[in-house]
C-alpha cells in the first residue's frame, strides 16, 4: 500500500504551485500552472482538475488524504479568498469549497504568507521558533506573524495584512483602494515603480535605462549584482522603508526573527543588510540587537506548498 499524501496549492496573483507532501515533508510530485488567462473562476479550477486529475490517479486516488490552499486574502475560518487585490478574481472566492468539490477531496485553504510560515516553522529557518514574523515579497506583500508558537488569525481569520500597513501616509495609490501601502513600495511590484519614478525624474547614468521593454524586479536585480549605483540604491530605500516598518511590528510581537521569503527576497543581502540596519535604527532601546533577520531556509515554492500541505496533516 502506498503511503498518505497531502496536497499543497499555493495561489498566488501570477502563478499557481502545487506538490503532493508526505508526512516526512517530503514533496514527491510537484508542478505549476498560470493563476492567469482562465475563463474566470470557472476557468481556472477547471484547468487546475485536468492538471492535477492525472497525478491523483497516478499517486493512487485512496492515498490523498487531503488538500491545503494557501491564497492571498485567504480566510480559514470560511475557505474564503476575500477581496485579494493581486488575484485574477476581485469579491469573496469560496475556493475550499471549489477545489475540494473539484478534486473530490476534502480542502482547506489559509493566508499564502501563513501557509509559507507554517512551512517555515516546520521545515525551515524558523524550526524551534515560537515567536517570528514570515514576510513574503513578491507580487505584493504578504506576512505571517506566529507568536507563542501560534499563527495569529484574529477573531475573522484575517489577521496579519502587513502588505496593507500605510508605510508612507498619502502615498502611491494600492490595488487595495488606500494610498502608501507597504506593497506599493517593498514588494516585487514596487520595486519596479520606484525604478520607474527615478527613472523618469533623474539624469544619472544607469544600465536600467538600456533594458528592452517593461522593466522587471529581475533586471533590477541582475543590474545590481553588476554593479549599477541606482539598482544598488534602489535596495536601500526599499529596505529602508521596510525597516522602519518592521521596526513598528516589532513593537507588537516582539519577534525572534524576521524571515523573508520570495522573488524579491532573492536579493539577500543586498536587501537585507539595509532593512537590518533601517530596523535597528528604528527601534525602541529595549528591542535592539534581539530581532535576527533572515532568508527563507525553504526554495521559493517549497515553503508555502509544505505549509499548505500541513493544513492537512
Amino acid at each position: 500500500m502506498k503511503e498518505p499524501l497531502a496536497l499543497g496549492i499555493d495561489m498566488g496573483g501570477t502563478n499557481t504551485a502545487y506538490g503532493f507532501v508526505n508526512s516526512r515533508g517530503h514533496i514527491v510530485r510537484k508542478g505549476s500552472l498560470p493563476t492567469t488567462g482562465h475563463t474566470g473562476v470557472e476557468g481556472f479550477i477547471a484547468d487546475l482538475k485536468k492538471v492535477l486529475d492525472p497525478v491523483i490517479e497516478e499517486l493512487g486516488r485512496e492515498n490523498i488524504i487531503g488538500a491545503g490552499i494557501g491564497a492571498p486574502n485567504g480566510n480559514i475560518y470560511t475557505g474564503e479568498i476575500v477581496f485579494a487585490p493581486n488575484m485574477p478574481w476581485k469579491g469573496i472566492i469560496p475556493m475550499a469549497k471549489l477545489v475540494g468539490e473539484a478534486l473530490g477531496v476534502k480542502a482547506t485553504l489559509t493566508n499564502d504568507a501563513n501557509a509559507a510560515g507554517i512551512g517555515e516553522m516546520m521545515y525551515g529557518a524558523a524550526r524551534g521558533m515560537k515567536d517570528f514574523i514570515l514576510v513574503t515579497l513578491g507580487t505584493g506583500l504578504g506576512s505571517g506573524f506566529v507568536a507563542n508558537g501560534q499563527m495569529i488569525y484574529g477573531h475573522d481569520g484575517l489577521a496579519g495584512e502587513l502588505g496593507h500597513v500605510i508605510a508612507v501616509r498619502d502615498g502611491r495609490k494600492c490595488n487595495c483602494g488606500r494610498h502608501g501601502c507597504l506593497e506599493r513600495y517593498a514588494s516585487a511590484t514596487g520595486i519596479v515603480i520606484t525604478a520607474d519614478e527615478w527613472l523618469e525624474q533623474r539624469t544619472d547614468a544607469t544600465t536600467l535605462r538600456t533594458v528592452t521593454g517593461k522593466l522587471t524586479a529581475k533586471a533590477i536585480q541582475d543590474a545590481a549584482h553588476a554593479g549599477d549605483t541606482m539598482a544598488l540604491e534602489l535596495y536601500e530605500y526599499t529596505g529602508k522603508i521596510l525597516g522602519q516598518t518592521l521596526a513598528d511590528m516589532v513593537a507588537i510581537t516582539s519577534p525572534q526573527a524576521i524571515i523573508f521569503f520570495g522573488g524579491l527576497a532573492n536579493a539577500g543581502d543586498m536587501l537585507l543588510h539595509p532593512i537590518k540596519k533601517h530596523l535597528e535604527d528604528n527601534l525602541l532601546n529595549i528591542y535592539k540587537n534581539k530581532v535576527r533577520i533572515m532568508q527563507s531556509a525553504l526554495p521559493d515554492a517549497d515553503a508555502a506548498i509544505l505549509g499548505a500541505s500541513a493544513l492537512v496533516w
